[in-house]
């Protein structure tokens, strides 16, 4: 076999090792302390490389190729500052759990504290936002130590995707030389030919991964499952809440609970429940308009529900998270990790339980299903309120933010990836974004609900799958980000952006400190940005649209061509929040006259 260095032995085995475990993409900087990682993973004939430039771009697309495949792309970064620019993406992987494994290359031991030059602290260096971290000793060709490097490889991989999927982080030290070298000192050439025979799996690995770890879900004990069906049988009025996740309650799920139970299903649109065949298939209606109607005069004449069945992470609605804290009812919250996801603390129970195996558990317990009239209920409200969603959208009625992402939803091919920026799109989104029954995989990062890295999370998304991948993101998510377009061109990715530019921080504008002096200079923040070179400086085609008919148009356009468009539409922030409430109100009037 033959290696030239230590440095080389050690990043082959460790690119190697986690091939055998799954990974077949990572996500590599430019640096020279991480050489041997960089040239092992570049060489290696199963492993597809992203190069980024960026190292918090980097970070953000592998986060995207995560919430897609569910498995990490790992990172591969130098030492100093540039592991820092990880950061921001652990956070966001941490906080919503999504799998990532991250690779900082380091120098020795001995040049800590020394001045030594981009020399930093970088053990431990993202706290408590990892779920393991290993300081790794320096490479040596010696049987234990290789064998350590394996388990670890398979380890890291086992706790970035295990019962609570979250960042683990290795910290790689080299000495030089880095490069693939000849080193006779090192004398690693007779690997691992000179090891004795029990050694050889340390060099040459096994079938497979060298340690092979099977992951367990926890299930309800059956007593347990019978306590719950019993308290969801004697609801007359029930609940199926759907909150953001990235690996949360099944279509297939979540069919078989609402047909035992009859109860509405309320799915935030990053729940994977809103779109999708099964939409048609329930005769409890999936519901996506409550953002506009709970809480309000509309439906206070509603009794309160008896009980709620809570999966995933908190609702990006603040009208559901408010209604269900004023809702005097038992409320069932199932997390597999056994977290706490319930910002409200009105939840009374926690289900520490694989959301899919308690979901079907419940419906072959469960033979009384709830009220009809409470189902007609929702069936009817949400009618109204896509009704009044549609006129608000006929010729010659005023465009607003809020129709942007009412039509990429409608518009939308079957299958798509459709990736939401934070702050006023996937708000938007979830008022208006009616369930569909196309294949629609949304994704955003409300785990930190940063606008950081969003154009960068989608690309790696879309690099993940052939689908058509739409993103919609706003003026200033798109500013932040603009070193992610680089990954248009050196990854090979194609996308829709739909930028929706309000010059500024328009979700300051529903705030109470729109009201104070501060407020334009502080807060709104209007940037007067031209975003229209960007097509040049990225090789994208970039389109400025000014109504809804040319937005229509040129969306339809995009989905249907190669490369990758920017349609940008301009509104203004006040303009669209007038609009938003018109039409709640609008839509509330509807549902409290029927």
């Amino acid at each position: 076999m033959g290696y030239p260095n230590v440095n080389t032995l050690w990043a082959e085995t460790l690119a190697e090792e986690l091939a055998a475990g799954g990974v077949d993409a990572v996500c590599l900087s430019p640096g020279s302390r991480s050489t041997p990682l960089t040239v092992a993973f570049a060489e290696h004939p199963e492993i597809r490389t992203f190069s980024h430039l960026d190292e918090r771009s980097a970070a953000f697309f592998a986060l995207g190729r995560a919430r897609r495949t569910g498995k990490p792309t790992p990172l591969v970064c130098t030492s100093g500052t540039a592991a820092a620019n990880f950061h921001p993406a652990v956070i966001e992987a941490d906080q919503s759990g999504v799998p990532m494994l991250l690779l900082t290359a380091d120098r020795p031991p001995e040049l800590t504290d020394s001045g030594a030059n981009q020399t930093v602290d970088q053990e431990k260096l993202y706290g408590d936002a990892v779920r393991w971290y290993r300081d790794m000793p320096e490479p040596e060709a010696e049987p234990r130590k290789v064998r350590m490097l394996r388990t670890t490889a398979a380890r890291s991989l086992a706790a970035a995707t295990g019962s609570t999927p979250g960042p683990v982080h290795l910290n790689c030290r080299f000495r030089k030389p880095l490069e693939p070298t000849p080193v006779p000192d090192d004398d690693p050439e007779g690997v691992p030919d000179d090891w004795a025979d029990g050694d050889r799996s340390a060099a040459e690995g096994r079938d497979g991964p060298f340690v092979r770890t099977e992951q367990g879900r926890p299930e309800l004990p059956a007593d347990e499952v019978v306590r719950v069906a019993r308290a969801v049988e004697a609801a007359d009025r029930g609940l199926l809440v759907a909150g953001p996740a990235d690996d949360g309650l099944a279509p297939e799920a979540l069919e078989k609970l609402a047909a035992a139970t009859g109860f509405p299903v309320l799915a935030d649109p990053l729940s994977d429940l809103r779109f999708g065949p099964h939409v048609d298939r329930l005769d409890a209606p999936v519901c996506g308009g409550y953002d506009a109607y709970l809480g309000s005069d509309a439906v206070a004449s509603w009794a309160d529900p008896d009980v709620v069945l809570r999966f995933g992470a908190s609702p990006t609605s603040k009208p559901l998270r408010h209604s269900l804290r004023d809702s005097d009812c038992r409320q069932f919250v199932v997390d597999p990790a056994g977290g706490w996801t319930e910002a409200e603390f009105t939840a009374s129970d926690l289900l520490v339980a694989d959301p899919n195996a308690t979901a079907s558990a419940l419906a072959e317990r469960v033979t009384a299903r709830g009220e009809a009239s409470w189902r007609r209920r929702f069936a009817a409200a949400e009618r109204a309120h896509w009704n009044a969603v549609e006129d608000a959208l006929a010729p010659g009625e005023r465009y607003w933010e809020g129709g942007v992402l009412a039509d990429a939803a409608r518009l939308a091919p079957d299958p798509t990836t459709l990736f939401v920026s934070n702050s006023m799109p996937v708000r938007d989104l979830d008022r208006f974004g009616r369930p569909r029954t196309a294949n629609l995989t949304v994704l955003g990062n409300r785990g930190a609900s940063g606008i950081d890295g969003i154009t960068s999370t989608a690309l790696g998304a879309g690099s993940a799958t052939d689908d058509p991948l739409v993103l919609v993101t706003g003026d200033l998510a798109y500013y932040h980000d603009m070193n992610g377009l680089l990954a248009l061109g050196r990854c090979g990715v194609d996308a829709t952006i739909v930028l929706v530019n309000n010059d500024g921080g328009g979700i300051f504008g529903i705030l109470p400190i729109a009201e104070h002096d501060t407020f334009e200079s502080q807060f709104r923040t209007p940037h007067g940005l031209d975003f229209g070179p960007t097509g040049d400086l990225y090789g994208l085609e970039f389109r400025r649209v000014g109504d809804r008919a040319a937005f229509e148009e040129a969306f339809e356009k995009s989905v249907d061509s190669a490369g990758t468009q920017v349609i940008e539409i301009q509104f203004d922030s006040g303009e669209s929040h007038d609009r938003r409430e018109e039409l709640t109100e609008r839509s509330r009037r509807a549902i409290a006259t029927r």
